[in-house]
């Protein structure tokens, strides 16, 4: 079965750096755009970063758009969210997603599957 596993969340200090992993297994990887998710506390999901299905094109939220970079390595079957100058307001737990089309932008409601979340917790 199609499962994304997330790894790499912690608590760290604002100002510094985090990066996620996200393994897939059970698809074809290389025909899904990827992205990341993020859902603070008290708050709905929201779309953080996505990219497509070759790596070509990225698109960001406006909240992280210059300290976030999204990749991927379709060999390896992983995508990654490299996150810069931490904020206590990025502070959430973070989905991996994937959708099988090739725009690196989409919805919740567009997400064809989801992992299972890592928390990462940003203090001040």
């Amino acid at each position: 079965q199609v499962q994304l596993v997330e790894s790499g969340g912690g608590l760290v200090q604002a100002g510094s750096s985090l990066r996620l992993s996200c393994a897939a297994s059970g698809l074809t990887f290389s025909n899904y755009a990827m992205g990341w998710f993020r859902q603070g506390p008290g708050k709905e999901r929201e779309f953080v970063a996505g990219i497509t299905r070759n790596g070509g094109s990225t698109y960001y939220a406006e909240s992280v758009k210059g300290r976030f970079t999204i990749s991927r390595d379709n060999a390896k079957k992983t995508v990654y969210l490299q996150m810069n100058s931490l904020k206590p307001e990025d502070t959430a737990v973070y989905y991996c997603a994937g959708r099988n089309r090739g725009s690196s932008y989409f919805s919740v409601s567009l997400v064809d599957y989801w992992g299972q979340g890592t928390q990462v917790t940003v203090s001040s």
